[in-house]
């Protein structure tokens, strides 16, 4: 009797496929080779990416050496090879299933999307099977989802264009990659250690954070002044106090600290007039659906989660709890026709007490809000994330991350089809001796919305962070025309402050919007199609940059290395360099999705791009060398201390020096000169040095000391009481997730771009 072999993108799916589909299935094949098979069906996995496009060396003997010679490498047809032994044995499973003479028929159940289309592609290539294949399309892992997208599988014809976009990243990723970073490498191999990484969607990231970079190491700090006063509004009811600060026209900072001194000289103990008071009405729309990036972003904000962990939580929720829809997308909007299953959501959501009341509100609507929730021509491959219209959502059994990303979700889904939020402001202005003084005030007249995040008119929202103007603050009643005593006033030195370094979550807002800093969610939404990269491989991109040793991260901050400024500072503005590129390429893969370019066309493109890279890069870079810091000299025999490749000493050619020697690598960190500079001088750091790895792959920030051993030899050890006591070093934040299996793809298309 003929079966269909159905393959999925992860056993976690698999089995899920499994349990709804009609039959009784079992185990069968050795152990570590196991399959599914039920009267009708066979389920198996891919295990992430199992096959990816070969190496250089590959396609001849002559490509094991790096020559410029031999650049541009461009396949005339690219091959395939097994990833790994792992997969080797995952696709010798796969192989022999597609073999089977009772297999007259195979469904792609990969992830719905660009990398899960080149997931099946490239297996199905290489496995050699010619069999016909329809198309599983699943944006939720719900049983009644998955019946529904059986109900409705596609001809594989159907999603050719898709196809056609996958394998043109893929290889143009390579083609660009591959090329760019042996040419950099070839010509900059006196100046760095290792090879110089390059890639269509790395680089500009790169550039995005060392521009950011230059900025704060060029910031000169500033010094200003600001007079702040206390008020009480006299002469009855007492207790009717507010602050205010100084402003000259409309700018609170002073220039000199006698300015400020004879203003609160001016002010002491005299009684000012409120010769000012404005309202005025604020009105907040609701947010907008979460996509991956918004949900990255807000999960950085609030918990400092890496992007990468964000996105392993959100899988979980989706595979293996079914609580949360499709997590890779990039879309903010559902369809018309899931209008239908909002309030059965609410519904289930709703059975949890932190959400109740405003699950009810939205299941007690008449007439629901839709204008910001549904858009169809917004939704392409997958619309927002929210919560699955399962029968219920196992929040019991959700690990600490888990429960913090549903609860974004779940909160952000309610809050959608909320009112607006309603705020009263107030301007305050009290003249004291002709200087005048400025309050802010602010109260939430109507939730709205924030009633989904627990925020009611009887609770002060939260104080905006003081700034140049002041605070908000919950003012008295006051009424202009009155008369205000000054209870204390005081001024305070303060300085200009530098740009702030970007963290995953600002991070990976420039990079979708291809490099241009948008508060405006809608906006940003507006200009999604031409960022860096894609929700699916933002967070690998991150990881990748700290791979190759170009970032790190101090705390939440990411911070880019000598290294990473190096590279550039010599690409000078190639454009490899340039985010609106890579959005460009991105929107084009965009537009092969959609049937409105060629990959032919574009793949043309590229080869001429690639050949115009390694040009510019080889005469650019030819003759380019980075001179090796010298430190001074050696604190033990006074020889001048060196940088070379694995450290700084007073070793030379001619010279064996004495021995004094403080090694690059400490901890998966290399020391950066200014360090080395530090512990020569002083023998151990001041401050503590960041982006040093534990053995568990957490990052942690420690002091650094130089010492000398019984036997003579200089090493540099972490000065600090936990160290000098054995103990593991204190973790600054939670290890990168390791990429489930499903998080392959997005790890090996990070790798290659």
């Amino acid at each position: 009797m003929p079966k269909t072999l159905i393959i999925a993108e992860k056993p976690s799916v698999g089995e899920n496929l499994a349990r709804v589909l009609p039959g009784a299935f079992k185990k069968a094949g050795p152990k570590g080779e196991q399959y599914l098979e039920g009267d009708d069906y066979v389920v198996t996995w891919a295990v992430g990416h199992l096959v990816q496009l070969a190496d250089p060396e590959e396609y001849g003997e002559q490509y094991k050496k790096w020559r410029m010679a031999d650049l541009p490498i461009v396949p005339k047809q690219f091959k395939l090879v097994v990833r790994d032994d792992r997969s080797k044995k995952q696709m010798n499973v796969v192989k022999r299933l597609l073999g089977r003479d009772d297999i007259d028929h195979v469904v792609n159940a990969c992830d719905a999307g660009r990398e899960g289309e080149l997931i099946f592609a490239y297996l199905y290539e290489k496995a050699g099977s010619k069999k016909p294949v329809q198309r599983l399309w699943l944006s939720s892992m719900t049983d009644a989802a998955i019946r529904s997208a059986f109900a409705a599988l596609r001809p594989r014809a159907e999603l050719a264009s898709l196809e056609d976009a996958a394998r043109s990243r893929s290889e143009a990723d390579w083609i660009v990659g591959m090329n760019a970073t042996r040419a950099a490498t070839i010509r900059l191999r006196s100046s760095f250690d290792g090879a110089v990484s390059l890639g269509r969607v790395q680089t500009p990231t790169l550039a995005i954070l060392a521009r950011r970079e230059e900025e704060i190491r060029a910031f000169v700090p500033e010094p200003y002044w600001v007079v702040d006063a206390a008020f009480e509004a006299v002469p009855s009811p007492s207790g009717r106090r507010y602050d205010g600060r100084f402003h000259a026209g409309a700018k609170p900072r002073i220039a000199k600290a006698e300015e400020a001194a004879a203003i609160v000289a001016a002010c002491e103990g005299q009684t000012g007039e409120i010769t000012k008071l404005a309202k005025s009405e604020q009105r907040q729309k609701p947010p907008l659906l979460y996509h991956l990036t918004s949900l990255q972003a807000d999960a950085s904000s609030r918990f400092g989660f890496r992007a990468q962990r964000t996105l392993a939580a959100a899988q979980r929720l989706y595979e293996e709890h079914k609580a949360l829809t499709y997590p890779r997308t990039n879309s903010r909007y559902i369809t018309g026709d899931m209008v239908a299953e909002i309030k059965p959501t609410a519904a289930i959501v709703g059975q949890r007490p932190e959400y109740k009341a405003a699950a009810e509100y939205v299941r007690g609507l008449d007439l629901l809000p839709l204008g910001r929730v549904v858009n169809d021509a917004k939704v392409t491959d997958h619309h927002a994330i929210i919560p699955t219209k399962a029968e219920r959502h196992p929040v019991d059994k959700f690990d600490d991350d888990e429960r913090r990303i549903y609860d974004l979700v779940v909160r952000r889904f309610l809050a959608a089809f909320h009112p607006e939020a309603v705020f009263e402001n107030t301007r305050v202005e009290t003249t004291v001796a002709g200087h005048v003084f400025r309050t802010r005030g602010r109260l939430l007249l109507v939730p709205g919305w924030r009633a989904a995040y627990g925020e009611t008119a009887d609770l002060e929202d939260a104080a905006a962070a003081d700034d140049d103007e002041g605070r908000d603050q919950r003012l008295p009643k006051l009424e202009q025309g009155e008369a205000a005593s000054v209870r204390e006033v005081k001024f305070e030195r303060k300085e200009t402050k530098p740009p702030q370094r970007y963290s995953d979550g600002s991070l990976l807002i420039t990079m979708e919007t291809a490099g241009k800093l948008v508060d405006d969610e809608e906006l940003r939404e507006a200009m999604h199609e031409s960022g860096i990269g894609t929700p699916a491989t933002r967070a690998a991109i991150i990881e990748r940059l700290l791979q190759v040793g170009y970032i790190e991260r101090d705390g939440r901050a990411l911070v880019v290395t000598e290294k990473g400024l190096n590279v550039i500072r010599l690409l000078a503005g190639h454009p490899l360099t340039s985010p609106e590129l890579t959005g460009d390429w991105e929107n084009r893969l965009a537009k092969i999705e959609a049937g409105a370019d060629s990959r032919k066309a574009f793949m043309g493109d590229i080869v001429k791009f690639a050949e115009s890279t390694v040009g510019e890069l080889d005469a650019k870079l030819k003759d380019v060398r980075i001179p090796r810091a010298k430190l001074g000299p050696c604190p033990i025999c006074g020889r001048e201390i060196n940088e070379n490749r694995k450290g700084y000493s007073c070793w030379g050619r001619d010279d064996p020096g004495c021995g004094f020697v403080i090694w690059k690598g400490k901890a998966g960190k290399q020391l950066p000169v200014a360090i080395a500079r530090e512990l020569i001088k002083t023998s151990r750091t001041a401050k503590p040095v960041t982006g040093f790895k534990s053995r568990a792959g957490k990052s942690f920030r420690a002091r650094l000391a130089l010492m000398q051993t019984e036997d003579g030899k200089w090493r540099t050890e972490f000065d600090e009481p936990w160290a000098r006591d054995g103990a593991k070093p204190p973790e600054a934040e939670e290890a990168t997730a390791v990429p489930a299996d499903g998080d392959a793809a997005a790890a090996s298309a990070a790798q290659a771009a």
